[in-house]
């Protein structure tokens, strides 16, 4: 069946954007730790595991020449599949950090440019009514897929373990097994569902034009009004959540000895991968409703406060320890509320800023600047400072360098006339 109504596919394409990736930025992590790496270990690993989704501007002139959009889809669903399902493999082996990092390596460039192609293909297989409608569609199910993976998948990882009597290594194999089937189903489903909308016209790959053209983006990018606030803003406003995104859930998941709530994997799944995206996406739909409503300009400083006041529950979590999962998932999914509320406005600014000339590609290099100093760089880090100082000065640090983003906010230029 070759149906082209986007009911088809949008789904499952955004389902098949969020598996790899919470596999390899979450998943990962929680696996790391227990199989005794440190905070410092974790988060430095894990932290180079983003380079793709930074760097990837760099690659996606390839997909718009060589190939069709629904080829790289394809072709990168059934590779990460694949690669999903050898790191089971690894895992009993002597060399199983070397060869399990090496295959998450591969997963993060095929999932980066799986997200290059998928959101291009949403844009040239929809009309552009219908890409209004699925876009709440889309990133419903992008965070189905985050709560399949750093929820469902992680719980039933804690199962495996406690009520089947699995080892860590057998337990944490049969995960990367399922997602990888899962990916390898999606690809077989999308081989028949997802529209023929391109040919395949370039047979070729020109470096050079190609150059040009990537030099011409900066151009663009680098000539927008008040330039040097909007980068500022752009690599240090998710400073603070930068830091806590890889360490919280080992502050969660670490025994109280090491100062941490000792939840289990079944706990954990249900309180952060499960209630927490949960209250992520709320904050996402009612922050967006909230802007189109009164604009960013009016909304930007309380949301603001919105994504940074609540990384307080951590600090009282970590200097008043509780053993209650009802407060816990409180705290947690206030901090994630506010985080989606917050992340809103931040996503709207960028494609405020991005409009124009080039503005795909403009957007592109946005995304991969917050993802920059946003998430991977304040994430290789944030294991060493954790380590260094105990979970709870860590968190006042993060609270601390809200002043960070309070001060970006402060900088930063929004024409008014440009918001809507």
């Amino acid at each position: 069946m070759n149906n082209q109504k986007g009911y088809w596919w949008v789904p499952s394409l955004y389902l098949g954007e969020a598996l790899p990736f919470s596999a390899v930025m979450l998943i990962s992590v929680i696996m790391f730790k227990e199989f005794g790496l440190t905070d410092g270990e974790i988060t430095v690993y894990t932290g180079w595991l983003g380079l793709p989704w930074v760097i990837k501007p760099l690659w996606s002139p390839l997909i718009d020449n060589l190939r069709t959009k629904r080829w790289w889809i394809l072709t990168m669903q059934f590779t990460m599949g694949v690669a999903l399902a050898l790191v089971a493999f690894t895992l009993p082996s002597p060399f199983w950090l070397q060869s399990s990092l090496a295959l998450f390596m591969i997963i993060a460039f095929a999932s980066a440019t799986h997200d290059i192609s998928a959101d291009g293909f949403y844009i040239i297989g929809l009309p552009d009514r219908e890409q209004e409608l699925y876009v709440g569609v889309r990133n419903t199910f992008y965070r189905i897929g985050m709560v399949v993976g750093q929820g469902g998948l992680v719980m039933l990882c804690g199962w495996l373990q406690s009520g089947a009597g699995m080892s860590r290594e057998l337990s944490w194999g049969a995960i990367f097994i399922i997602i990888g089937i899962l990916m390898a189903l999606l690809a077989t489903y999308h081989l028949f569902t997802l529209p023929r909308v391109e040919t395949s016209r370039h047979d070729r790959f020109n470096l050079k034009e190609q150059a040009i053209e990537f030099w011409k983006t900066l151009k663009v990018f680098g000539t927008k009004p008040h330039i040097i606030t909007a980068l500022l803003f752009i690599l240090l406003f998710r400073l603070p959540e930068g830091l806590l995104t890889k360490i919280v859930p080992l502050f969660l998941t670490r025994s109280a000895e090491e100062g941490g709530l000792a939840l289990s994997n079944e706990h954990f799944g249900l309180i952060y991968g499960t209630l927490g995206v949960i209250g992520l996406l709320l904050g996402g739909i009612i922050g967006g409703w909230a802007v189109s409503r009164w604009g960013l300009k009016r909304c930007l400083w309380p949301l603001v406060l919105c994504i940074t006041l609540p990384d307080i529950v951590y600090v009282y979590l970590s200097f008043m320890p509780t053993t209650s999962l009802w407060l816990i998932g409180t705290c947690v999914c206030i901090e994630q509320l506010g985080y989606g509320l917050g992340f809103a406005a931040y996503t709207l600014y960028l494609v405020t800023f991005s409009r124009g000339e080039r503005s795909t590609a403009v957007f592109s290099i946005c995304t991969a600047g917050q993802y920059l100093g946003g998430v991977m760089l304040p994430g290789m880090v944030s294991g060493l400072i954790s380590q260094n100082t105990g979970y709870p000065t860590f968190f006042i640090i993060v609270m601390a360098l809200c002043l960070v983003t309070f001060a970006v906010t402060a900088m930063v230029k929004i024409d008014g006339k440009s918001e809507a």
